[in-house]
């Protein structure tokens, strides 16, 4: 008994040394790895389709040439179309901000002199100033810098190396995605093959139905905002609808960072009442297709996470790893949920717990 426990212990340790190195190895080469991780993340969202291909009788490395052809047929016009209409908003959005400003400063006026009314302190001349100075210049400030980095390509996220070793890491990951699955069981503990199979497969699931499942739903929501708000002529419209899609991955900050920044601009940019109750309609109703019937059917309870503990495993991610941790924060954490619960479900069949 003595002997059983003492080997188990060296287990123990030799999976958590393996799990440290393996964490301090990602954070030591956290500067280089985001292309690698795109590939796998591509290679991983894409292997059901090669599957399919093949299933009909075409060989694997086929099947991936396909794939990625039909893809990069499809995504690069989509996002070049959509870069350009993003870059020529944010221009017009530039020549006419100060015309933005003036008519924000004219509609705060009534609030300013009442509040000025109830204290003379505070100086409505002064707030006016104030408003019309900071205002002017830190929204040129970020127009400018996000027009800076549309037009650049997002040079910030290192392009030149996502566009030539993203695509390779995806070919050569989905084909031979079969090979890597089966090297890996081998090297599996026989001792714990069949648990360790048990929590791969759980964790593919969990992976699989969030990753695909949200991907899907931010692409749709960010869809929808975007034309929603274009077809109201909302200026940034395809611009803050697309990002208020990208980051629905995080409960509750999409759409009420899309929601505000979308009604901050309406309120300066429209004189009358009803586009402004558009854009509210438009994030009415895309929160209503989210709730009701987007994350429902696409996603579900995959995960198995509290929304807290998504948000912290993103800012603890971004903290640590930056954008590469923002990647990859949700899906550790989906991998470290299930381990946490087999450990539980052990725990409660173990002498430990079991005892009075």
């Amino acid at each position: 008994m003595l002997e059983a426990t003492q080997k188990a212990n060296r287990n123990w340790m030799f999976w958590l040394v393996l799990f440290c190195l393996f964490c301090y190895a990602v954070y030591v080469l956290r500067s280089v790895l985001l292309p690698f991780v795109c590939g796998i993340v591509i290679g991983y969202l894409l292997d059901p389709w090669v599957r399919k291909f093949c299933s009909m009788g075409m060989n694997r490395t086929l099947a991936t040439t396909l794939v990625l052809v039909l893809v990069l047929i499809i995504v690069i016009p989509a996002v070049m179309l959509l870069f350009g209409v993003i870059n020529e908003q944010i221009g017009r959005f530039l020549n006419a901000l100060p015309q933005y400003i003036s008519a924000l400063i004219q509609k705060l006026e009534p609030i300013i002199n009442d509040l000025q009314d109830k204290f003379p302190a505070l100086g409505a001349e002064r707030i006016k100033a104030f408003l019309r100075e900071n205002m002017a210049d830190n929204l040129k400030l970020i127009g400018k810098l996000t027009q800076s980095i549309v037009s650049g390509g997002f040079a910030v996220m290192n392009v030149l190396s996502l566009l030539l070793i993203t695509p390779v890491v995806a070919f050569y990951m989905l084909r031979d995605w079969d090979g890597f699955v089966k090297k890996i069981d081998s090297l599996l503990p026989r001792a714990s093959k069949k648990v360790i199979r048990e929590q791969a497969k759980e964790i593919d699931k969990t992976l699989a139905g969030f990753i695909r499942g949200q991907l899907s739903v931010c692409l749709i929501l960010g869809t929808f905002y975007s034309v929603g708000l274009y077809l109201v002529g909302l200026e940034l419209g395809v611009l803050v609808g697309f990002i208020a899609g990208l980051i629905s991955f995080i409960p509750y900050v999409g759409s009420i960072t899309g929601f505000v920044v979308s009604m901050g601009i309406a309120f300066a940019q429209f004189d009358s009442l009803m586009p402004i109750v558009q854009v509210v309609v438009v994030f009415g109703i895309g929160q209503f297709l989210e709730g009701n019937f987007l994350t429902p059917k696409l996603v579900g309870d995959s995960i198995g996470l509290h929304p807290v503990w998504i948000m912290f495993a993103l800012l603890a991610g971004g903290v640590l790893l930056g954008f590469l941790g923002l990647m990859i924060a949700v899906p550790a954490a989906g991998v470290i949920g299930v381990l946490i619960r087999h450990a539980i479900d052990n725990y409660k069949h173990s002498h430990l717990y079991l005892t009075n």
